[in-house]
């Protein structure tokens, strides 16, 4: 078997075992929260979720730059005194604004509940960027073992922190919050150790890198305002759902978001060990890789929607208070077929080719036509069932125009599988939204064996490539 390759399944395996547990993490906090507390506190632990998941935006694109300069590169090539200075400079930059958001919080804000949530966002700011400097720069110059052990080890602590929360009896959501924290620091302290080479050096190496720190700022920015317009496609809707609905409200709607979502924890896995390897790939082989795995990627996509079937009726069961939103499931359970095929092959090719300014445009143009859809379900229409259904339409939008882009780019044709895939999808929302029995399965069962037949062919020869591949 070729090296490469070998590397490539060591690293995967590695991710794969780091995101297996995970995602069985967040299915058993997903699962077990919302069933241990009351709905308004789990609102606002997902409140703080929310808040949280945009403070990796305050560094600017600084790491961002840092990721795309160097992905590819092996560790001992970095220079690590200007690593060192890069990091203590961001290391004081996140305390800045850590203060001043403390700062701010507790001059304008009155609602003592939001003001401790955006206390411990600010917090978890400071954590999570100091970190992410590192987690980058070990994902991009390939050392995903140390990586994975890094995110590994921040969600085991705080798992084991919330069992004990729950054995003693303390359901509050303010400790949950602290448990996250914690977890999230020990894993910090452990980057640093791995990375202790670049953190831990003699103050005299450090000086003010100011050329590098704009220079990785101006080749990172772009890449962050695209995933900034990203993740602002779903999160105005869901702000505008916090807003006009109530907390419990918010609370549901991001339950059933949080289990749609949970097979993109294994995608990531395979998307963190990509972008090194395509970084190091002949530009000549892109396309026919682009290809093998799309084919192999969208058959187990969406051959995983089936398992909405029996999830459904286990969790309306499991959670009653929240069957009433679980309808959604069949709704945004879909997001994981494009979200998945945008993040693992669509971002990651394009940003192996350092097209950002193709993922931006495409972000930013999804996130204008997502306000106006979001003012007349939310605030016109007050409409939650079009609300969340918008969601699914925004991701398979950009998926669909962002593929286009990049097929043109690759010089590959994908108009025939972009048609197949939405009539997938819109046949398993039909089905699963008016079809409430066993019926419903059966339709989209047969829809699917449907698409492997029409797709044979084409499969045939991504498992010829794929044992091609492994025999070099």
């Amino acid at each position: 078997m070729n090296i490469n390759i070998k590397n490539f399944i060591t690293n995967f395996s590695y991710t794969l075992i780091s995101n297996l547990m995970s995602m069985a993490i967040s299915a058993i906090v997903t699962l077990v929260i919302p069933k241990m507390i009351g709905i308004e506190e789990y609102g606002y632990w997902q409140l703080y979720l929310f808040y949280s998941s945009y403070v990796g935006f305050l560094h600017f694109g600084w790491n961002d730059g840092i990721y795309l300069k160097y992905g590819g590169k092996e560790y001992y090539e970095l220079d690590k005194k200007l690593f060192f200075s890069q990091f203590h400079m961001l290391v004081l930059f996140q305390l800045v604004i850590m203060f001043t958001v403390l700062i701010l919080t507790n001059i304008f804000v009155i609602d003592q509940n939001r003001a401790f949530i955006l206390k411990m966002v600010s917090i978890c700011m400071f954590i999570v960027n100091v970190r992410c400097m590192l987690l980058y720069i070990m994902q991009g110059t390939n050392r995903i073992k140390e990586y994975s052990q890094v995110t590994a080890f921040d969600r085991l602590f705080y798992i084991c922190s919330v069992v004990i929360l729950l054995l003693a009896n303390l359901r509050e959501y303010k400790l949950m919050i602290i448990a996250d924290l914690c977890g999230k620091l020990v894993s910090l302290l452990l980057s640093m150790y791995y990375c202790r080479d670049i953190v831990f050096r003699k103050i005299s190496s450090f000086y003010f890198s100011f050329k590098e720190t704009l220079d990785n700022i101006d080749v990172g920015i772009k890449l962050m305002f695209a995933n900034i317009a990203s993740m602002l496609i779903i999160g105005v809707i869901r702000f505008g759902i916090e807003r006009i609905w109530d907390v419990a409200t918010f609370g549901k709607v991001s339950l059933t978001l949080s289990v749609s979502s949970f097979l993109m924890i294994f995608i990531n896995a395979v998307g963190l060990v990509m972008f090194p390897v395509l970084r190091r790939t002949n530009v000549n082989k892109l396309a026919e890789i682009y290809s093998t795995m799309r084919d192999f990627l969208m058959v187990v996509l969406l051959g995983v929607l089936i398992i909405y079937y029996p999830i459904k009726p286990i969790l309306s069961a499991w959670l009653p208070k929240y069957a009433d939103s679980l309808k959604y499931m069949a709704v945004l359970f879909p997001m994981c077929v494009y979200e998945g095929k945008m993040s693992l092959l669509i971002n990651t090719y394009l940003k192996t080719l350092r097209k950002e300014k193709i993922m931006l445009s495409i972000n930013v143009l999804t996130l204008l036509i997502s306000l106006p859809i979001a003012f007349i379900t939310i605030y016109w229409l007050k409409n939650l069932d079009f609300a969340v259904m918008s969601i699914v339409f925004l991701l398979a939008f950009r998926c669909i125009i962002a593929e286009f882009k990049l097929s043109k780019i690759l010089d590959i044709n994908v108009s025939k599988d972009i048609i197949l895939e939405l009539i997938m999808t819109l046949l398993f929302i039909i089905s699963g939204w008016t079809v409430n029995s066993y019926m419903s399965i059966i339709v989209y069962g047969l829809s699917y064996f449907m698409y492997i037949v029409i797709k044979r062919n084409d499969l045939k020869k991504t498992i010829q490539n794929i044992k091609d591949l492994l025999e070099k």
